[in-house]
Order: C-alpha cells, then sequence, then structure tokens
C-alpha cells in the first residue's frame, strides 16, 4: 500500500508514516462515559419550543450542528504556504492553492496531530484508516472546481460532548450531552469580497487551503441556548488542546445549524440549514428565531423549505440563501493523489521506528492536557467554589488567568477572591463592555485591595470605594488611594464608643422603638454611626457596641 508524505506543519519539511489500527479508548468527559461507538446516556429529551395555546399541540425542535474549526498551523493543509490573519490579500497563496496545472497536495503532520487529538478530546473512535474525497463545485473561491475532504472514512467518528446548563427556577447546573458523529480534514476555501458599489466581486485565496477540522454533531439539541452552550464548550476544548484558536471574530470558528420543528411522537420535520453563524450570540438568536419562524409558518397553513438561510444580524432574522429541492451533485470521488491515512499505536509501532516519521495515537493520547470540564472540577475542589462559578471563570476569555494570578498574591481566603472576581470586577467589566485583557486593574492591584481588608485596615465599603479608585486612577497603589481619602479603619475604640452614644442620644425615638422590641431599628442606628465614620468603621463592631449600650442603664 502506498505510504503517504507528510509535510511539518512548522518547518514545511517532509515527513512519511503509515496509520494502523488501535485499541480502545475510554476517557470521562463530565460526568459521561463514553465507549467508543456507544453512549452510556440515552438521547436527550426535545424540549417543547414554546408553550403551545390551550387545545393546540405542543412543538419540538430539532438542532444539529456542522461546526468548522481552522487548525493552529503555521502553513496549510495540503501546502507549505503560511497561514496568517489579515495578510494582505492574494499574499500567501502558493502554486497549489492556486490550482495550477501539475501540483500535487503534500499533507501537513500538524493538522493530522491535531485532528488526532481533538477527536481523543471529544471521546471518539479514531479511525485506523481514513479517506480523503473531492467535493466538486464551481465557485470563484475555489479554484480547483473540488474541495479535498473527507466525505467516505473521516478521522475520528462517535464521539461525545458534555456541556453544563441550568434547568428550572433556581437556576440548578446539570450536565447534559450531546453524540458527536465525526470529525474529518478538510480544506478551507478562498474568500470572496462584494464591492456593492462597484458591482464587482474580488477573490482573495489566502485562506483557500487553510486546514479546517469539521466537527458534525447529532441532531440532539432543542434551541439557540443549548446550542450556544454546546459551541462556547468546544470552543475551550479546542483552545484548551491548541488544536485551534476558535477566534470566531477571525472566523476561525464558523457554525453551520439545522433546525426543523414537529409534533412529539411524530415523524421529525423538514429542516433548513442556516449557514456561516461567526457569533456565539448570532448563533442563539438566529435559531431561536428560526424555531419559531417554522412553527407560526406551520400553525398558518404553509410548509416548510428545503432550503439554506442565512441570520441578518441587523434584523435579527433568517433570509433565504438558495433552496435544496434541486440538490447539488458533489460528485463525491476519491481523492487520487492522497493514498489512504493509516494510524499507528503503541500495540502495533513498529520496532526501531522514528518518532518522526510516523504517528503514535497513544503518544497524543498521553499529552492531551487538562480540559475545560477537568480544570472546573479541579477549581471547585481547590477553592470550595461553586460550579457556576467555575463555569463563569472558565467561559469568559482572560477571567481564569486573572483570577490565578489574584489568588497567587494574596492572603484573602479564595471564596473572597472569587467573589470579589466574579461580581466587582466582572461587572465594571461588562458595564464599560470591556475584555479582561483591557482592564485597568491588574491582578496585583486587586491582591493587594484584597490584603488590606483582610488585614481589616479598611471596611467592605472602603474597599469599594478604593477599587473604583483604582478603576478610575490606572496605576495607583490601593495603599496610597487609602491614605489619600483617608478610608483606613477607625482604630480607636474610644472615639468610636463616644460616636455612638452621641447617636444614641440625638435619636431617642428611635431607642424607644429598639427597646420596646423592634430588633430592625438598631439597623438606622448603625447606618447613623457609618455615615458619620465616613464608613471607617466595621458594622459588627458597631453593632456590638451600640448593643451594649442599649443594655446597660444610662449614666
Amino acid at each position: 500500500m502506498a505510504v503517504p508524505t507528510l509535510r511539518c506543519g512548522c518547518s514545511g519539511s517532509r515527513w512519511t508514516f503509515a496509520l494502523v489500527d488501535r485499541g480502545c479508548r475510554h476517557r470521562t468527559v463530565a460526568t459521561f462515559n463514553w465507549i467508543r461507538g456507544q453512549s452510556s446516556v440515552a438521547q436527550q429529551p426535545l424540549h417543547t419550543a414554546q408553550k403551545p395555546r390551550k387545545g393546540a399541540k405542543e412543538w419540538a425542535a430539532v438542532v444539529g450542528l456542522e461546526i468548522h474549526a481552522q487548525i493552529s498551523s503555521n502553513s496549510k493543509l495540503f501546502s507549505g504556504a503560511e497561514v496568517r490573519f489579515a495578510a494582505p490579500p492574494n499574499s500567501l497563496v502558493s502554486f497549489f492553492d492556486a490550482s495550477l496545472p501539475g501540483t500535487l497536495p503534500v499533507l501537513n503532520r500538524r493538522c493530522v496531530e491535531a485532528a488526532v487529538m481533538t477527536g481523543l478530546a471529544l471521546n471518539c473512535h479514531i479511525n485506523q484508516k481514513s479517506l480523503f474525497d473531492r467535493k466538486h463545485y464551481f465557485y470563484a473561491d475555489l479554484p480547483a472546481g473540488y474541495q479535498i475532504t473527507q466525505q467516505r472514512l473521516p478521522i475520528a467518528v462517535n464521539g461525545s460532548l458534555a456541556y453544563g446548563t441550568c434547568v428550572g427556577k433556581q437556576q440548578r447546573e446539570i450536565t447534559k450531552t450531546v453524540r458527536v458523529k465525526q470529525i474529518q480534514l478538510e480544506q478551507d476555501s478562498g474568500k470572496s469580497l462584494h464591492d456593492d458599489l462597484r458591482s464587482q466581486t474580488l477573490v482573495d485565496l489566502n485562506r483557500a487551503g487553510v486546514g479546517l477540522l469539521e466537527v458534525v454533531l447529532e441532531p440532539d439539541l432543542s434551541c439557540g441556548e443549548e446550542a450556544a452552550t454546546v459551541v462556547r464548550e468546544l470552543q475551550l476544548i479546542l483552545q484548551a488542546l491548541g488544536t485551534s484558536q476558535a477566534n470566531m471574530a477571525e472566523g476561525q470558528l464558523r457554525v453551520d445549524a439545522n433546525v426543523s420543528v414537529h409534533h412529539p411522537g411524530e415523524p421529525l420535520g423538514v429542516r433548513t440549514e442556516v449557514k456561516n453563524l461567526n457569533s456565539i450570540r448570532f448563533l442563539a438568536k438566529a435559531i431561536d428565531y428560526e424555531i419559531q419562524r417554522q412553527i407560526s409558518e406551520l400553525e398558518n397553513g404553509g410548509e416548510i423549505l428545503n432550503e439554506t438561510r442565512s441570520f441578518d444580524y441587523k434584523l435579527g432574522c433568517t433570509v433565504p440563501m438558495r433552496d435544496k429541492e434541486g440538490k447539488q451533485d458533489y460528485r463525491f470521488m476519491p481523492e487520487p493523489n492522497l493514498p489512504p491515512l493509516l494510524l499507528y499505536d503503541s500495540t502495533c509501532l513498529p520496532a526501531g521506528a522514528d518518532p518522526q516519521q510516523v504517528i503514535d495515537i497513544d503518544r497524543i493520547w498521553e499529552t492531551l492536557p487538562e480540559l475545560p470540564s477537568e480544570t472546573r472540577e479541579r477549581l471547585v475542589q481547590q477553592y470550595g467554589m461553586l460550579p457556576e462559578h467555575s463555569f463563569t471563570l472558565l467561559n469568559e476569555v482572560g477571567l481564569l488567568e486573572f483570577f490565578q494570578n489574584v489568588i497567587k498574591e494574596t492572603r484573602a481566603e479564595p471564596k473572597k477572591v472569587v467573589s470579589w472576581v466574579l461580581n466587582t470586577f466582572l461587572g465594571y467589566l461588562k458595564q464599560q463592555n470591556l475584555a479582561v485583557s483591557e482592564s485597568p486593574v491588574p491582578p496585583s492591584a486587586l491582591a493587594e485591595l484584597l490584603d488590606l481588608l483582610d488585614t481589616r485596615a479598611i471596611s467592605s465599603a472602603a474597599a469599594k470605594q478604593v477599587f473604583e479608585e483604582l478603576w478610575k486612577s490606572p496605576g495607583k497603589p490601593p495603599a496610597q488611594i487609602v491614605s489619600e481619602k483617608q478610608l483606613g479603619l477607625l482604630q480607636d475604640r474610644e472615639a468610636l464608643e463616644e460616636l455612638c452614644r452621641a447617636t444614641l442620644d440625638g435619636h431617642p425615638q428611635v431607642v424607644r422603638d429598639v427597646k420596646g422590641g423592634n430588633p430592625r431599628a438598631i439597623n438606622k442606628l448603625i447606618g447613623l454611626v457609618r455615615k458619620a465614620t465616613q464608613g471607617r468603621a466595621e458594622p459588627a463592631l458597631i453593632k456590638h457596641i451600640l448593643e451594649k449600650q442599649l443594655s446597660s442603664p444610662a449614666p
């Protein structure tokens, strides 16, 4: 059998390798175990798409996703051309990318390893042999007239992806799973740039031939929120593995959603495909809109067309692109210039084989990093935080690293750090629509502030004032702000006792209310003392002194 030639994704040098069978592997993802080809959990039940009117039948929605992730590699899937975002148009195009006659594909080793690593992380069975195919269609950004993909026998199949979702009025976090049908390698197309002003379309082939991982999920989802959660979880996994940066803003992660609705217990409805969703927020909106559109159409006596639609984010709705009634014949055929792809594992690795000349699946398995589900579990166990807090720390880009840096530099309890990072710090970011990397408050400043609070140098109220000043005046140390604003905790107990006594003497009616059996009245007294001290006294200490003075006989 012919042995394919591989090119290293980093250096462009050439490699040869063969692929062979491998045994079953098991890996725990969240709370689910997956045996290759067989799920340990039944498919999740479909949720009702909308609350039915009285006497009307309820509807159920079915959602499946096809996710295209750009592989993190210095060069393209079948050529040595560089991969770089926002390069000048047509500056990163090899002869093969431009489909000049006589050019042949050379498979990128890095892309194969990325596909194997992603398949293992998603509990997939890595096929002992995978094949490349040509998918024929004609468009200006595809100069060859076909795309090289893996239609018949992809590199990985039968996996699972666990994700967390909130249910019920209490927003209880539960773990669900979606089946992964397959993961396949394929090359990206170029990019068409439409110039409406000049009524012309220009083609940029920089993206042509870039390696993609297509992750096909079974239709186990039922709404936009679930789909968005799944895509975000996959995004985190790809970033943790380093197989894709998965930056949707740069087109490194694109999603196609297949949506249909039906009455529970009846056959599935006609599905539509919503193409090229490049934002998690728009993905959720597009799916939910399409579900409601189909329900409305059917309830009004219409029919659903098997068509491809796009999402207009300005209008907040899906619009038709083309119908699929006359489905295009892609004329799939084996790629004649690429022999079957065969992989080794430790049971079949030839004695004395050069590690640089083969791809060892077991070695890749052993190098898998900590996955997001494992990171969340570790955070809960290590710091005693709630599971939903661990989800927030991972879901916000850069927030986990910020939290860990604060933890390293402060003596404060982890739970207090969690509270400040997720409530105060994240609240300020969202209020001003900033990313964690754009924060004017570095981890070291927050750590110093929490140390001041932990040593009772300042009160909780004063700490919030200091944080606000840190946000307004980047670079100024918290201790300096405390000194300048005179926010240090009042240490003179005698002065505080005199202030409490003066407050009692000045508000006899409130004192009578407290002594008359109204325990809440003392809160007003505490507030008055705190106002007089400008928040520089601990409420618990104030309350203790007031209760002592109220219970003692008047002098």
